[in-house]
């Protein structure tokens, strides 16, 4: 199941979305690379849109060590292939922060030596101590964002302002909107919107959210986290669930297309920068994150990647029309009604069954 990101042979075929004209190329990136584990090689394996071949080749002219940079398409595919033994060869990967929990848990992740650390101090407070991982024992930030609603605001001319637009607008959206590919941030959603949190435990209120669902799948396209991109750009959607991220990029190729956070709230999530237990480079690894953590260099990712940085002397350094796009950077009052997404254990076990019965029938 895709949960954030594009994947790439996937994304190479979105060719209306002309990543080229947003300032930066794809990276040297390969789904299945043989490695050699050399340690004047850096093998990261990371996000699809979070490595570019400008952010490589700077790294190896600042250290003189080669980076290649494997990408995975979801945070399971991710976790399988460690626990499988296939990540052997890799010293820095990205997992987000609710799946730093599960392997730190898994016994999987080296604690950082915040002694072999610089630049720390220039993230924001928020992010020098998240709840995730407290005090960053195990992880740095990366980037950031929301959950929300990307919308043709050319087609609907009232801006949807929660998620219940959805339900009261079903007919007008049928068949033009899709949901998101990802349990927890569907199902999370509806509770948000019924006044329960995202990471809800009681099974009562995880049936309402069902209930909610079934009323409004025959009128969704499909639940999807990728090609509603291209279907959305082409006018085939007229909404999306989507993540900020993604939002922004279409944005950028049709203005018309505006991201909003639902009022009553919606999903926080980060993604980190972690070093496995089996890395064979760690101080390639330490070059890695220091490297990242320049506020130039955070800055510079910020603007061509168009994602959001944790890091604070980075984000001042941005033109003042990105530090006040409030689709990349929300204020604190909507931030405040947002949750990260949490692991639930065994509950998580009833979310799937839920999904299941959703998705299957």
């Amino acid at each position: 199941m895709t949960t954030r990101r594009t994947f790439l042979q996937r994304i190479t075929a979105l060719s209306s979305l002309s990543l080229a004209g947003c300032g930066w190329r794809l990276a040297d990136v390969r789904a299945n690379a043989k490695t050699s584990g050399q340690r004047d090689q850096l093998y990261i394996y990371t996000w699809t849109q979070y490595t570019d071949n400008q952010l490589l080749k700077t790294f190896s002219t600042q250290t003189g060590m080669k980076v290649l940079a494997d990408v995975y398409e979801s945070n399971d595919v991710m976790l399988a292939k460690l626990q499988a033994g296939g990540g052997s060869n890799y010293s820095i990967i990205y997992p987000s922060d609710y799946m730093v929990q599960k392997m730190v848990e898994k016994d999987l992740l080296t604690e950082i030596n915040h002694d072999r650390v610089i630049g720390l101090e220039n993230l924001f407070p928020r992010f020098q101590d998240p709840t995730y991982d407290v005090k960053n024992r195990y992880s740095i930030p990366f980037n950031w964002g929301t959950t929300g609603i990307v919308y043709n605001s050319e087609i609907l001319k009232d801006a949807p302002e929660d998620w219940d637009y959805l339900w009261q607008n079903q007919e007008q959206l049928k068949k033009r909107m899709t949901l998101l590919n990802d349990v927890r941030e569907v199902m999370g959603a509806v509770l948000r919107m019924l006044g329960y949190s995202y990471n809800s435990q009681d099974e009562n209120q995880l049936q309402q959210a069902y209930e909610k669902l079934k009323e409004i799948k025959p009128k969704i396209t499909a639940f999807d986290t990728e090609a509603w991109q291209n279907q959305i750009l082409a006018g085939d959607l007229v909404l999306a669930m989507c993540y900020s991220a993604d939002a922004i990029r279409v944005s950028k190729e049709n203005p018309k297309l505006k991201y909003v956070i639902p009022r009553s709230g919606s999903s926080l999530w980060t993604d980190t920068i972690v070093i496995p237990k089996t890395a064979i480079n760690p101080d390639g690894a330490y070059a890695w994150i220091n490297f990242i953590l320049q506020p130039e260099v955070a800055a510079q990712i910020s603007q061509r990647l168009n994602i959001a940085t944790p890091n604070l002397a980075g984000f001042e350094q941005l033109p003042i029309n990105l530090q006040q796009n409030t689709s990349l950077f929300p204020p604190e009052s909507v931030l405040e009604k947002c949750e990260r997404i949490t692991p639930l254990g065994k509950f998580d076990e009833i979310y799937d069954r839920y999904w299941t019965q959703l998705t299957s029938s």
